[in-house]
């Protein structure tokens, strides 16, 4: 065996441990292939005696114990130490890795590797090629010296905890074939020396934190095939120099960012393109023709953006298209017969734009199960099926048709000159919210308090600094040594039962959260107080104009008195919310059901912007994919309160994002007609819903607040383009079958369309 130089036995059903004499009773030995087996224990330290070794192969077996120190190992070029149970101590190991002069690949994912990479990672071979450190709990920055490692053609380094900003010298690994820091938690921009990674084929960036512009540079990547920077908070308009990557064929995927204009014509460069994402942005504008140029294109998400116009005609060259997914869109028209000819068309949404006639026959459109048109009010058939409405006769169809198309020429182009200035608006909006930079420098360097900063920062809880209370413990005001302005501390009463689960409940869902609509924690405590009991609180942004309760109820004011919302600021503010459970229901992974929407959980900061808090009662969505969060959709502990709570909780419903919807539709009533749901004057036992909805439409100015018009002389023009639609929404979300409510998408969409008249009425 002394002069044995190769040995492997890799997927095998071996078990135990390695023999602890195994280095010296192969001393010759150059490739030891133990991977994929069941080995456990650690590894020997007597391997570490075989001084030849070139190639070490333990992946995919169960070894355990800390990584050793191989810097006797010199001639080592290859290690594969993947998926075991392995962990990194103080990571010296990757200092000893620095004498290996002739390394290529290191690959270390799928082990229990936990704390912050050194900075000797830069010391790393530069003969390295391979290096793969995905699913791990590695957490903190990436360290700027990773860009030493100028030999790198595979850096993967997902499925981690990392913080803080990709570093510019990234842009030093021009060999970089494969770059992957996806599903981290990394923040700041995307630097512009990315682009000068040339030879990249794919770079994965998607769910992190990542802010800005996306950058121009990225179209000098001109062998990518490869694009996915969704699920970030990435703004602006898409470079046209994206377009113009031609070698993108297995993904481009922008999706769920708050990107703004058009899809540049461009698009139709990308011949070779497979997949095509950029769902869930603010993009608008018609969808352009060239896009049809994409033949080879089997996957096109473009829902939930402000798209307006028709399906282009050229997408009938669409014909390896296998799922096209267009909802929740301003797109109008009539849904084109070319689509029953695409043969490889298996799924298609057009739910929720404003299409209108009959809709097509034929292909995909005979199978119900595969086509989607919700939110069909303009669409019929000639054949009843899915209820949707019979069509009518010829002739009236050619009459309804002709005042459509008379409509849609007058209101079209105001309808898109609205929707660009909006898109303005909300770029404006988000810069303004975000423009807060204490914070971002308190979140950077705070990262726990004691129990004594709180004491301090309240004056002991002082009475005269108590802002608000709830059902698991008190709202502070006060001031943190660590920063200038006031903050909000939420102190949980752990002798209450729940309060506990709240705590970690509300934790886990604002770990999870990042919208600019959703109230940002600062820092949190977790400690002890002066007797020695546990003590748990949460830190929140100060909000100047207090919760949205003190607006709407005069009692919650200390002399009666009446804050009095303008109909502007009872727009901005419903849209705000629909923008926050949007996100919340459609955009976070995994979905996100708040549970506990009311006015006193709306905060309202000093440009009335509004912020959706308290997660206590929150529950994640579950699902397949996300069944390691805590998905429980039981109702057993659930509370809410009295008006806000759908009907169905009553049942013992599972509860559902509907839930959301329906207290969004009550809260947006009680906006606009100034009564509470347990108002005392809603009579004979009827509900807020009932109330409006007796007097819609005819007499909806007898329950509409009178302050909200402020006597303005266009009070009846207002009432009719502006709190008509409102109250439509309202009614709408409110319903008491959770299937008739719409989802908030599509509510933010119609309220958006308020906001642009109501911005044209000068409100």
């Amino acid at each position: 065996m002394s002069s044995l130089t190769f040995l492997a036995m890799a997927n095998n059903s071996l078990v135990g441990k390695l023999p602890s004499n195994i280095g010296y009773t192969l001393p010759n030995i150059q490739g030891l292939i133990l991977s994929t087996n069941k080995f456990d224990g650690s590894i020997p330290d007597s391997l570490l005696s075989a001084y030849n070794l070139r190639q070490l192969y333990l992946y995919n077996n169960s070894f355990t114990g800390f990584i050793p120190s191989f810097s006797s190992l010199s001639s080592l070029e290859e290690l594969d130490l993947s998926y075991n149970k392995l962990k990194a101590g103080d990571w010296g190991f990757i200092s000893s890795l620095s004498n290996c002069s002739r390394l290529t690949l290191l690959k270390l994912d799928g082990n229990n590797l936990q704390g912050s990479l050194p900075s000797s990672i830069g010391d790393l071979s530069s003969s390295l090629e391979i290096f793969f450190l995905r699913n791990n709990k590695i957490s903190g920055p990436i360290p700027p010296e990773i860009g030493n490692l100028k030999g790198l053609s595979w850096l993967v380094m997902d499925y981690n905890l990392l913080t803080g900003n990709i570093p510019p010298t990234i842009g030093n690994l021009y060999s970089m074939v494969y770059l992957s820091f996806a599903q981290n938690e990394l923040s700041g921009e995307i630097p512009d020396t990315i682009g000068n990674l040339v030879q990249l084929s794919s770079l994965t960036l998607h769910r992190n934190n990542l802010t800005g512009k996306i950058p121009a540079s990225i179209g000098r990547c001109t062998q990518l095939q490869e694009l996915n920077i969704a699920h970030n908070s990435l703004e602006g308009s898409i470079p046209r120099s994206i377009f113009k990557i031609y070698s993108l064929s297995i993904e481009l995927d922008l999706s769920n960012n708050y990107l703004t204009e058009g899809i540049p014509e461009e698009v139709g460069s990308l011949i070779n393109l497979n997949k095509f994402s950029i769902s869930n942005n603010r993009l608008s504008a018609n969808i352009p023709s060239t896009l049809g140029q994409c033949v080879v294109l089997e996957y096109l998400e473009l829902e939930s953006n402000f798209f307006v116009g028709g399906i282009p005609q050229s997408f009938v060259k669409l014909a390896s298209i296998k799922r096209m997914d267009i909802s929740r869109n301003n797109l109008y028209g009539k849904i084109p017969e070319f689509l029953t000819t695409l043969s490889s068309l298996e799924n298609l949404n057009v739910s929720f734009n404003n299409f209108y006639g009959e809709a097509p026959r034929g292909g995909i459109f005979d199978n119900v199960s595969a086509v989607s048109m919700q939110g069909k009010d303009h669409l019929c058939t000639s054949v009843q099926t899915g209820g949707m409405p019979l069509c009518s006769p010829p002739d009236d169809r050619k009459q309804k048709h002709k005042s459509l198309v008379l409509v849609f020429k007058i209101v079209v182009p105001l309808v898109v000159t609205l929707i660009i200035l909006s898109c303005i608006a909300i770029i404006y909006q988000r810069k303004r919210v975000q423009g807060n930079k204490h914070l971002e420098k308190l979140n950077k360097h705070i990262v726990k308090i004691s129990y004594e900063d709180i004491v301090r920062a309240t004056s002991k809880f002082s009475s005269a600094n108590l802002i608000g209370s709830g059902s698991f413990g008190m709202v502070y005001k006060g001031k943190l040594k660590f920063q200038e302005d006031q903050v909000a501390i939420k102190i949980f009463n752990l002798d209450i039962y729940g309060a506990q689960r709240s705590f970690i409940t509300e934790c886990e869902a604002l770990r999870n959260v990042r919208h600019r609509n959703l109230v940002k924690v600062i820092t949190s405590c977790s400690s002890v107080d002066s007797i020695g009991a546990d003590f748990k609180a949460l830190v929140f942004q100060y909000m100047t104009n207090g919760d949205l309760e003190m607006w709407l109820n005069p009692k919650a004011l200390e002399h009666g008195e009446r804050n009095i919302l303008t109909l502007g600021q009872s727009i901005n503010i419903g849209l705000d919310l629909a923008f926050a459970l949007d996100y919340l229901h459609n955009q976070c992974a995994p979905p996100l059901i708040h549970c506990d929407l009311k006015p006193s959980n709306i905060l309202l900061d000093h440009n009335m912007v509004a912020y959706v808090t308290d997660f206590g009662l929150a529950r994640f969505v579950f699902t397949a994919s996300n069944a390691y969060q805590d998905t429980s959709t039981s109702l057993a502990c659930l509370k809410g309160s009295i008006g806000y709570i759908p009907p169905e909780y009553g049942l013992s419903k599972e509860i559902s994002t509907k839930g959301d919807v329906y207290s969004f539709g009550v809260l947006l009533l009680q906006m606009i007609t100034g009564c509470s749901p347990t108002d005392e004057n809603l009579k004979d036992g009827i509900g807020l819903h009932e109330f409006v909805d007796r007097a819609f439409t005819k007499n909806i100015h007898e329950v509409v607040d009178p302050t909200m018009l402020q006597d303005d002389s266009r009070a009846t023009d207002i009432l009719k383009k502006c709190v008509t639609p409102l109250v439509r929404i309202g009614l709408s979300c409110s319903m008491t079958s959770p299937k008739e409510r719409p989802d908030m998408g599509q509510v933010s969409t119609e309220i958006l369309r308020i906001k642009h008249m109501a911005s044209h009425m000068g409100l």
